[in-house]
């Protein structure tokens, strides 16, 4: 790993996003932690990982084009040759780019109320209150206007979707190639906007498991090499090497589908997961080329 030794240093740019909003909406339940927090976080990050040979992580700003991060690994086929091997969400999306770029907050320092939102206006009917609980947790629950995230991971290995990345490996290969697509959605209290049970819609293709559905029509997508995610990986780098592809529009979706496939999914997922602090030391990041 190049750099070893740098100093930690945010830019300016970073330092404005972290400082645009300590405070996240209270309706949402969320207390904020203090910037010193956030840093301290990252520095710690460093701290762990510096001389220890980890790979480019993720997530990223996708506008940030620079890395010095010296692993390199060979970049996991199309998605259309791969296995889908699990889906799951993230409230407030984790990369920062195309058309989520305001930045939530610094959340609870635990990976909620933080991350990134749609840049967009949403109408008074798209943002009305519905009468029923989305994916509630301790955290709080989903609502119109809120910004998620998607993974739809991939595998090399012979293997069928399931729940946690744990579906994505299996005895037989131990180091299996991953990539994710990454959508950015919005929710919405629409039932003609899309629907998340048919976007996460699983089935066999010339024999390999995938999410047909996924809306390729997002804008162009960002390519990187890096890692998994999740607040796990606030301090800690994640050895998990994977190929992003993330896309830039955003897709507004129906809040009620939401509610729906949180219901019922081979995934047994029924709540959105929490963010990962933005990776921003270029000893951290890949080159995007």
């Amino acid at each position: 790993m190049k750099n070893q030794t740098k100093t930690f240093l945010i830019s300016a740019s970073v330092f404005a996003l972290l400082g645009s909003a300590i405070a996240y909406a209270e309706s949402a339940g969320h207390s904020a932690v203090g910037d010193e927090l956030i840093a301290e976080q990252r520095a710690k990050l460093i701290e762990a990982t510096a001389g220890k040979g980890f790979g480019p992580q993720s997530p990223r700003d996708l506008s940030v084009v620079d890395g010095a991060n010296s692993i390199t690994f060979g970049d996991a086929p199309d998605f259309a040759v791969m296995n889908l091997c699990n889906i799951h969400f993230h409230e407030g999306a984790e990369h920062r780019g195309g058309e989520f770029t305001t930045y939530i907050g610094n959340g609870d320092g635990h990976g909620y109320g933080t991350g990134f939102k749609y840049d967009g206006t949403l109408s008074e009917a798209e943002l009305a209150p519905v009468d029923y609980s989305v994916g509630f947790t301790e955290h709080g629950t989903l609502e119109p206007g809120d910004t998620i995230e998607i993974h739809y991971v991939h595998s090399t290995a012979d293997v069928k979707p399931g729940p946690t990345l744990g579906s994505c490996l299996n005895e037989s290969v131990g180091n299996p190639q991953l990539r994710v697509e990454g959508f950015v959605y919005v929710l919405v209290n629409d039932d003609g906007a899309a629907d998340l049970t048919k976007l996460n819609m699983v089935s066999q293709d010339s024999g390999k498991w995938q999410a047909p559905n996924m809306p390729m029509d997002a804008g162009y997508a960002v390519s990187y090499d890096g890692s998994t995610t999740g607040p796990s990986y606030n301090e800690a780098g994640s050895p998990f090497q994977a190929t992003w592809n993330v896309h830039t529009k955003v897709t507004k979706v129906s809040i009620a589908s939401v509610a729906k496939w949180l219901a019922k999914n081979e995934f047994d997922e029924d709540h959105a997961h929490g963010v990962r602090n933005l990776v921003v030391d270029p000893a951290l990041l890949s080159k995007i080329n």
